[in-house]
């Protein structure tokens, strides 16, 4: 390669030149990072946000109709459409709060620790550079974890913000199937 001998490292470093000291235990779990930072911010919550306004929008223009409430699919006592429609917008603030309140952990990104954490042939202060360019670039807060070791060693900032998403697809399939009811008679 590049008029060296095959298998040896010269003039081609394969960690030095090529690799730069990176490992896919950093780069990749900080691109997965960066990207669901970006689309929670940039898509996600404009929508919640979105839907939660038209959703309080909804309360308070139905706020006089009076209707039967239902529990177990079975009829129960009275409320009004808005009374309805606004435990509505309280499950999609509370999903946005709990989306929000994964993101400080999401922004701290594990580039620079290498293979297992211990940031062998990566540059002193690398960590913190990319941290602050890639805010810079996303206009987001990212900064570098503070453990490399256990950030190289789990995803567990994945699995909480699974958590987070999931309750708001949960949230959303029970106001849909809520609505579904409501238009299904009887008139």
């Amino acid at each position: 390669m590049l008029g060296g001998e095959l298998g040896s490292k010269s003039p081609v470093h394969p960690n030095d030149h090529v690799n730069m000291g990176q490992s896919s235990n950093d780069t990749f779990p900080t691109a997965m990072n960066i990207s669901a930072a970006l689309e929670i911010n940039h898509r996600l919550l404009p929508a919640l946000k979105q839907f939660h306004d038209s959703l309080e929008k909804k309360s308070e223009e139905f706020k006089d109709i009076i209707k039967i409430g239902r529990t177990h699919t079975q009829d129960a006592v009275p409320l009004t459409l808005g009374q309805e429609f606004s435990g509505y917008v309280q499950q999609i603030a509370n999903g946005i709060e709990r989306i929000r309140s994964t993101l400080s952990r999401l922004y701290q990104i594990v580039l620079g620790g290498t293979a297992i954490g211990t940031g062998l042939n990566s540059r002193k202060g690398f960590s913190e550079k990319v941290a602050k360019k890639i805010s810079e670039l996303t206009g987001l807060p990212f900064s570098t974890v503070p453990n490399k070791f256990e950030a190289t060693a789990n995803h567990d900032v994945f699995v909480e913000v699974h958590g987070a998403l999931n309750t708001v697809a949960t949230s959303l399939m029970k106001i849909s199937n809520d609505i579904r009811f409501l238009g299904s008679g009887p008139r």
